[in-house]
């Protein structure tokens, strides 16, 4: 299979925080132009397993592989097919919104011919001199979100990314959402709201631990 057309796929994946088994024999498979939405209750894993498939915590058991590959063989190349955002915005607050873009294009490798038209693609390109720390918490996430527009990558791992927008931050970022996956890229989404289209869900309650699955 070729990079593009590669599926995306954990088999029997098991993580660990804190000392305890978060879940366990978990099975994921994604392929070009697909979405999977992460359900669950408060600390059943959908951080945690966002993480691991981007390689930021280690597996406690399983395999990640992207076609026939094993991620772990080559973390430089996984890392520059997606974009991973989390709960913390991860702005400099002394920085503008463009120095901010700019900055994240920059340690991507990227150039910075995109960072007016990703700004505007967010409705914040008004705010582009604007310092970081000036920003209100739906406009922090407008500009976290941002970095989507600025750089393609195949693969978008997002942690509730629609916390704090109001109503057209949503319609715009859901919009950027349907374009990228009709692109042939591929998402994994967490969230406790309603997310647009008929994408499989993934409840990470269905891969509790058992008693013996525990590390100690």
């Amino acid at each position: 299979m070729t990079e593009a057309n590669g599926i995306f796929r954990g088999q029997r994946l098991a993580c660990e925080r804190g000392g305890r088994v978060v879940f366990t024999r978990l099975d994921f498979a994604l392929a070009a132009g697909e979405m999977l939405v992460l359900r669950g209750a408060n600390g059943s894993g959908k951080s945690s397993l966002l993480r691991v498939m981007a390689g930021l915590t280690p597996l406690l058991a399983g395999d990640l592989r992207w076609g026939e590959a094993p991620v772990a063989a080559d973390r430089l190349a996984h890392h520059a097919r997606f974009h991973y955002v989390g709960h913390q915005d991860a702005l400099k607050p002394a920085l503008t919104v463009r120095e901010n873009l700019q900055l994240w294009q920059r340690l991507r490798n990227g150039t910075e011919m995109n960072t007016a038209a990703a700004l505007e693609r967010l409705g914040i390109a008004r705010l582009a001199d604007l310092p970081a720390r000036l920003l209100s918490a739906g406009q922090r996430r407008r500009l976290a979100l941002s970095r989507l527009a600025a750089i393609p990558a195949s693969l978008w791992l997002l942690d509730e990314p629609a916390t704090a927008l109001d109503s057209d931050g949503a319609a715009r970022f859901d919009g950027m959402l349907q374009d990228h996956l009709a692109s042939g890229g591929r998402a994994v989404v967490s969230s406790h709201g309603e997310v647009s289209g008929r994408s499989p869900v993934l409840n990470l309650g269905d891969f509790r631990p058992s008693p013996q699955d525990s590390p100690g």
